[in-house]
C-alpha cells in the first residue's frame, strides 16, 4: 500500500516552487540565434498534496505569441523514494526522475531519446529568482544551451494552493 503521508511530506518538500512566476527566458528553436521570452511559471499542489502541477508559457517578446509551453505533473515515489516527473510540450511527453538538492533549493533532470540527451537544473538562487538552465547534446556534439529562464514570484501563494 501506498504511505500517503510519506507521499506528502515529500511533496510539501517542493513547497519552495508554488505561485505564479513571471519574467524572461530564451530558448533554442532550430539553427540560428535562441528566441527570447516573456516567460510565466505556475505551481500549485493537487490531490491533496500528492502531486505538484507546473505549467510554464513562454510568449515571444516580438509579437507575444507563445512559442514554449509545457506542463509538468511531478509525484513521489514512496517505495523507490524518487520523484518522478511526467512533462508534456510539443506534442510530446517524457517521464524522468527528478532529484531534489539536500538543501531543497534545486530540482535536476534529463532524458534520453535516441542521439538527444537533455539535462536540466532549477535553483532558486539568491534573490528568491526562480532559474532554470537546460542543455541539449545531440549525438556527439558538444552541449548547447536549450533554454535559460529566469522568473520571479508575483503572488505569494495562499494557504488553499499548497494542498488543492
Amino acid at each position: 500500500m501506498p504511505d500517503l503521508a510519506a507521499q506528502r511530506a515529500a511533496m510539501q518538500k517542493l513547497s519552495f516552487l508554488i505561485g505564479k512566476w513571471a519574467g524572461e527566458a530564451s530558448v533554442l528553436r532550430g539553427p540560428g540565434e535562441p528566441v527570447q521570452l516573456l516567460q510565466t511559471e505556475e505551481a500549485s499542489h493537487k490531490l491533496d498534496g500528492l502531486i505538484l502541477l507546473i505549467e510554464g508559457v513562454g510568449r515571444s517578446k516580438s509579437n507575444g505569441q507563445p512559442v514554449l509551453q509545457a506542463f509538468g505533473i511531478i509525484s513521489y515515489d514512496d517505495e523507490a523514494q524518487t520523484y518522478r516527473m511526467r512533462a508534456f510540450n510539443d506534442g510530446r511527453y517524457l517521464e524522468t526522475d527528478v532529484k531534489l538538492s539536500p538543501d531543497g533549493r534545486e530540482l535536476t533532470w534529463g532524458f534520453a531519446l535516441g542521439d538527444i540527451r537533455t539535462n536540466s537544473t532549477l535553483r532558486i538562487n539568491d534573490k528568491g529568482e526562480w532559474t532554470e538552465l537546460a542543455h541539449i547534446t545531440l549525438g556527439s556534439q558538444p552541449p548547447r544551451k536549450l533554454l535559460e529562464l529566469t522568473v520571479r514570484l508575483q503572488n505569494p501563494p495562499s494557504a488553499s494552493d499548497s494542498s488543492s
